[in-house]
This record gives structure tokens, C-alpha cells and sequence, in this order.
């Protein structure tokens, strides 16, 4: 299974492709859509739309894990952020590729095992269960490479009960 996860934003869009097979995770390719403070957002919104409509068609990706978006202190950042996030879910909605989301709590669990992990662990055990050098910059990045894997436990997790239910 191959899943894509987004760390969404309008600044800098976090994603990661991963390769989910015989319980290891391989990263297939990570980075980041990055658009410039002073840009007229709408265009940076087609930027964020444009790019990663081709990377997920390069990738061709079995589903799309998104981080749920809560709202911060900010309004205006989480509306900004929303309406990101909505063309990102649009670029994956016209490829039909299927939407997961999951809120920050989910993903540490999945990653750490704790959902109460500090960014700087969570970001450690991606890099340890990727078998990456380094933890991938920025750290968006690494968001949605954690994103992905925890798309792929929780999708995994469901396989093996419906493989443990069934008689050969």
C-alpha cells in the first residue's frame, strides 16, 4: 500500500509518499510546496493545487492521509490554512484517490505508541522507522511522512483483523 500524507498549510505544505509492505515502511519521496508571504493568495493556493495534483499523480497513491485541522488562537491563520487544506483535498478528490484524516493525538499514538509525544520524538521515530538518515527538513515534512505511517498502521491494523477473522 502506498499512502500519501499532508501536513497542510499555505506557507509551507508538508507531504510524504510511503510504502507500507510486510509491516516495514519505505519512504518513496518527501518535501514540501513551499509559496511566498507577499504572493497574492489565490495564486498561492493554485501553487499548492498545482503541485501537488502532479506529485500524487506521479505517485499514484492507494489513499491520502490529511491532518484534521483544529482551530488555533488565530482565526485568520486557520482560515487561511482551511482553504488550503481544501485544494489539497481537492487535488486528491479529482485523481479519486481516497481521503484519511487524523488529528494530531492519532498520529503521535500511531508513530510513538504515546499521544502525548513532543514533536522532536515524533519526529525521531519517523526517521527510525523509515531507516532515513536524518529526520527530513523542514519539519512539515517529517509531519507528513508521520501522517502517512499512521494512515498505514491504522489501515494495516484493519487488514489483520479481517485476515485473523477469516478460516483457510
Amino acid at each position: 500500500m502506498v499512502v500519501f500524507g499532508i501536513d497542510p498549510g499555505y506557507a509551507i505544505v508538508g507531504w510524504g509518499a510511503v510504502r507500507f509492505q510486510a509491516n516495514t515502511y519505505r519512504a518513496l519521496g518527501y518535501g514540501a510546496v513551499e509559496t511566498q508571504a507577499h504572493t497574492d493568495f489565490n495564486q498561492r493556493l493554485e501553487t499548492i493545487f498545482d503541485e501537488l495534483y502532479a506529485i500524487m499523480q506521479r505517485c499514484r497513491p492507494d489513499a491520502v492521509s490529511i491532518e484534521k485541522l483544529y482551530f488555533q488562537t488565530n482565526k485568520t491563520t486557520a482560515i487561511k490554512v482551511a482553504q488550503a487544506r481544501g485544494v489539497t483535498l481537492l487535488a486528491a478528490q479529482k485523481l479519486r484517490i481516497p481521503v484519511f484524516e487524523y488529528t494530531p493525538l492519532q498520529v503521535k499514538t500511531a508513530v510513538t505508541g504515546y499521544g502525548k509525544a513532543k514533536k522532536p520524538q515524533v519526529m525521531e521515530m519517523t526517521r527510525r522507522l523509515l531507516g532515513l538518515a536524518e529526520v527530513p527538513k523542514p519539519d512539515d515534512t517529517a509531519d507528513a511522512l508521520a501522517i502517512a505511517i499512521c494512515h498505514a498502521q491504522a489501515a494495516g491494523s484493519d487488514l489483520r483483523r479481517l485476515l485473523n477473522n477469516k478460516t483457510i
